[in-house]
């Protein structure tokens, strides 16, 4: 079978997904709660198309009906993950999502012995969030077993938002960040560590921590216990992030969130093709351990829209063949530190 659930079908990511699901051999039936939306997307692109809304579980268990996997792309997905996996969970169902919040990772792992219980596989971030990032922290705990401390950072040269990813980033202004210090997540303020790194090609760009999905995953995938996540940026956005840290009791009001997405739902609409070609993924990534010895590696890909399409695709045929393993999964963790060398023009530096 090559057909799998694309639910969100109407978002940004959802629609490269669409274009480029052909070249994976892959027959995406589109899914989503609004018939104005899904059925004119449906009828361009000649596909089949099924409704639901993630608050009527009969209908998602229809909508899941006869098909082996759902490619979840609705965010944000700390609202929609949840009746999406309890779905999955009832009819069987394998999931993937495209998030990078942490809490959604977090959930889905509390969900390993149900999901093994009914035979499921539960993986999320298998786009952009976090495929390329999962994969460099795989790659360095293999060239140091004993490694007890992992740096990830990454920049998205040239790139620009779409109206999903900034929504989701509304929900969580005023949250603080997070580091993962002897296992256990702590929290931190907004940019509590800003260090330089050098990316592949020498360039060399400040990164300020953010609470990345790493500090689930990598966590997950290599079992270090003290990992911090990063995000290069200029210095105003940098001082801008230090800024939320007075302000974050104001940002988390309906009053100011109400007033950031209406911003958002007039002016973002996501990067178009242009800029897409011309951006580029850089990720870096530090390992060191009790002796003091440490591994470097670098990526550099494509942007970070087009690397979630491609990702994202390539771990749904993988789950079509059946390359799964029941319970909550991460994308390096189940394929391996290479599994992001198989997406053309990525490299490893």
């Amino acid at each position: 079978m090559n057909q799998f659930l694309l639910y969100g079908a109407n978002g940004y990511t959802a629609g490269l997904i669409i274009e480029q699901a052909a070249s994976f051999g892959l027959t995406p039936v589109l899914a989503g709660r609004s018939e104005e939306k899904i059925r004119p997307l449906a009828e361009k692109h000649g596909l089949s198309y099924r409704l639901a809304d993630l608050t009527d579980a009969a209908a998602l268990d229809r909508a899941l009906d006869g098909l082996p996997v759902v490619l979840h792309c609705a965010g944000p997905f700390s609202r929609t993950a949840a009746p999406m996996q309890e779905a999955c969970l009832r009819t069987g169902t394998h999931y993937l999502d495209i998030t990078g919040e942490i809490a959604v990772f977090e959930t889905g792992a509390a969900l390993d012995a149900r999901a093994r219980e009914r035979n499921v596989m539960l993986m999320s971030g298998v786009g952009f969030d976090v495929v390329p990032t999962d994969c460099s922290a795989r790659f360095l705990k293999d060239q140091l077993p004993d490694a007890t401390h992992l740096q990830l950072a990454f920049a998205n040269v040239g790139g620009s938002v779409s109206h999903g990813t900034a929504l989701t980033a509304v929900e969580n202004l005023g949250s603080g960040g997070f580091v993962r210090e002897a296992g256990v997540l702590k929290p931190v303020s907004n940019a509590e560590k800003v260090i330089e790194v050098t990316f592949a090609g020498g360039r060399k760009l400040y990164c300020m921590t953010i609470p990345w999905a790493d500090l689930a995953t990598a966590y997950r995938t290599t079992g270090i216990p003290n990992i911090e996540t990063f995000m290069a940026a200029p210095q105003a956005q940098i001082l801008g992030a230090k800024a939320l840290n007075w302000l974050g009791p104001l940002l988390k009001t309906p009053r100011v969130q109400n007033f950031i997405r209406n911003r958002i739902d007039r002016a973002l609409t996501g990067p178009g093709a242009e800029a897409r070609q011309k951006a580029r993924t850089l990720v870096w990534g530090r390992v060191w351990n009790a002796a003091g010895d440490s591994v470097v590696t670098r990526l550099e890909g494509p942007d970070g829209y087009h690397l979630t399409a491609r990702t994202a695709l390539n771990i749904t045929q993988k789950v079509l063949q059946g390359n799964v393993k029941a319970g909550f999964q991460t994308p390096a963790g189940l394929y391996g530190a290479d599994l992001i060398l198989e997406i053309e023009g990525v490299r490893r530096v």
